[in-house]
């Protein structure tokens, strides 16, 4: 399994009442195999350019393990979600990751002194 980010635009109007398109895209990527290591929902933001016609969109973030297989079974399941306005699914750098965790580590030491 590899690791993955994902980030998803969902339409500005489910902001309120997001828990049900959030459920469909859980239950893609755990139907193709897929784990969710963690979450973080941005909220609701001006996008860059309008998206499908809406100048805004509610952003949220995942990082994911993946099987080999699981990306394009998603993606091309996300392609077709209407409460999806854009996605990327992308590999995570592992050097960004270990770099993180050092950096984590090295702070841990320095609070136990």
């Amino acid at each position: 399994m590899k690791d993955y980010e994902l980030s998803i635009l969902f339409h500005p109007d489910l902001e309120m009442n997001l828990d049900p398109a959030l459920d469909k895209v859980k239950k893609i990527i755990e139907g193709a195999g897929g784990k969710i290591t963690k979450e973080e929902n941005d909220g609701k933001k001006r996008a860059a350019y309008p998206v499908d016609g809406q100048d805004f969109a509610v952003y949220y973030f995942m990082d994911l393990s993946l099987p080999a297989d699981a990306p394009a079974k998603i993606s091309s399941t996300l392609n077709i979600t209407d409460e999806v306005l854009r996605y990327l699914l992308v590999r995570a750098d592992e050097k960004k990751a270990k770099m993180a965790a050092k950096v984590k580590e090295e702070t841990n030491e320095k609070q136990g002194e």
